[in-house]
């Protein structure tokens, strides 16, 4: 039998302008977008899932309900680990009305530096590290995939966790750029002990 997989959903395209930092803010996704993402999904998914958990913000909220409606089968639970990263007073702001030297300060110490006085990226690497490993436990004591509707950055931390490991904090140009589209998800193995050791793998 191969290995259970994480699947790493991002949510539906947002109700934002171009170019803005909104990180945590808690904007909506289109709807339109959101339902015709649930459907491509849910004939995706396999027909047994060990969990299914989204992001507490509503544009990951709407996708996971969007999902039940067609996979009535399916349950969801808000899980605060996977939530996007706070960028604190920068959120609500376009990325460039952000001062250049605040952004210096932020790629020098890229780990360690909260942006706009909001979460260090060492910080949410613990978090999601910490929900992945109970993700691993879930799928082997489940016998099935795990589902997570989430974010770009989780999607990026959980590739450098795969990587890397918690033990190092990245620079900022060795940070992962790729993540699922809106929508979009990507699936990495959960292997039986330990951390999950494979590289990530579109679906």
């Amino acid at each position: 039998m191969s290995a259970p997989r994480l699947w790493l959903v991002r949510h539906a395209r947002p109700e934002v302008a171009p170019g803005l930092c909104y990180g945590r803010l808690d904007v909506a996704a289109n709807v339109r977008h959101s339902r015709e993402s649930a459907r491509l999904l849910a004939q995706a998914l396999p027909p047994r899932l060990a969990a299914l958990h989204h992001s507490p913000l509503q544009r990951c909220e709407l996708l996971a309900q969007d999902l039940l409606a067609v996979r009535a089968d399916l349950a969801s639970k808000a899980e605060p680990r996977i939530t996007e990263m706070d960028f604190g007073q920068w959120e609500g702001r376009a990325w460039n009305d952000i001062a250049r030297a605040d952004i210096d300060a932020w790629t020098t110490r890229f780990g360690h530096h909260a942006p706009g006085g909001g979460e260090p990226l060492a910080a949410m690497l613990t978090r999601v590290s910490a929900a992945l490993d109970e993700a691993a436990a879930q799928a082997h004591a489940g016998g099935g995939d795990v589902v997570w509707i989430t974010h770009a950055g989780v999607a990026r931390c959980v590739h450098w966790l795969l990587t890397h490991g918690a033990a190092r904090m990245p620079m900022s140009h060795e940070w992962p750029q790729s993540a699922p589209g809106y929508g979009a998800w990507t699936t990495v193995l959960l292997p039986l002990k330990g951390r999950p050791q494979a590289a990530p793998a579109r679906g």
